[in-house]
């Protein structure tokens, strides 16, 4: 990734999440592409886990240590942005009440408001569009999935919308309750095992009622939990699901030479 800083446009620091450095760092290159198209500089400094899943399992201590290394390490950068409304939403939400009280809180505060999810930032910052779109989407009908902290926590809903209406050929079509919860939550996937399932069941067949080919969010984990219901429920004689499971990222950016999130890479017939 780019730490070239002779762009005159904002210097952005990227906040790549857990998931998609662990799991799917091809999201992390298109973020990259799509800042860097829209003039931005990036680097990607020293980074952990914003803290999420021990804010939300009752660790304030713990979470209050890693957000304060997160401010130290992103606290020169003009933007801070994340392809995740979740780590977003947990940063620019959720670090002003972890230090409600604490002399650091004016710095975290002011930190706070230069966080933002990436097509919020595309939009809502940048008015980005780009000069020529990086991706024919006429052979997919696509749909979108609203994970809940974009939607609830940072009112995201048209921006990635807008974005994808600058590609070519595209036909985006609402599903049934696109705004409901995928049932993934994190840890309330694992405590809750079977309210989950029925859960994303329900969104599952939402997306093949709507007859898209290709679901797309901003949030790996819950494109995860869906992918994974979509290949449970595929017959496994037909194989990968006739559904792909994208980021909105890697689709905005061009990249769909990647296998689908939850499928398989193609056998390339070579031996070692």
């Amino acid at each position: 990734m780019s730490n070239n800083q002779s762009s005159q446009g904002p210097h952005v620091g990227l906040f790549i999440t857990c998931p998609v450095d662990l799991i799917r760092p091809s999201i992390g290159f298109a973020t990259v592409k799509l800042l860097e198209q829209a003039g931005c500089t990036v680097s990607v400094p020293e980074q952990s886990c914003c803290g999420q899943v021990a804010f939300n399992n009752g660790l304030p201590d713990e979470t209050r240590a890693l957000a304060w290394n997160i401010v130290q390490s992103f606290k020169d950068f003009d933007y801070v942005v994340a392809p995740s409304g979740s780590c977003g939403g947990m940063i620019r939400e959720h670090y002003p009440e972890l230090f409600a009280g604490d002399s650091r809180s004016a710095e975290v505060e002011s930190f706070c408001r230069k966080v933002f999810e990436l097509t919020s930032f595309l939009t809502d910052v940048l008015d980005y569009t780009p000069d020529t779109p990086n991706i024919d989407l006429s052979s997919h009908k696509v749909t979108y999935h609203d994970s809940c902290a974009g939607l609830r926590e940072l009112g995201i809903k048209q921006q990635p919308r807008r974005l994808l209406k600058q590609c070519s050929g595209v036909e985006v079509t609402e599903m049934a309750d696109t705004d409901v919860c995928c049932g993934f939550g994190g840890t309330f996937c694992v405590k809750y095992s079977d309210v989950s399932n029925r859960m994303v069941g329900d969104k599952t067949r939402n997306i093949q009622q709507s007859g898209a080919s290709m679901v797309l969010g901003g949030d790996l984990s819950c494109l995860l939990n869906i992918a994974g219901k979509l290949q449970r429920d595929t017959d496994p004689a037909s194989g990968n699901s006739v559904v792909q499971v994208r980021h909105i990222a890697e689709v905005l950016a061009g990249d769909l030479a990647a296998p689908a999130i939850g499928e398989a890479a193609a056998d390339s017939g070579e031996t070692s």
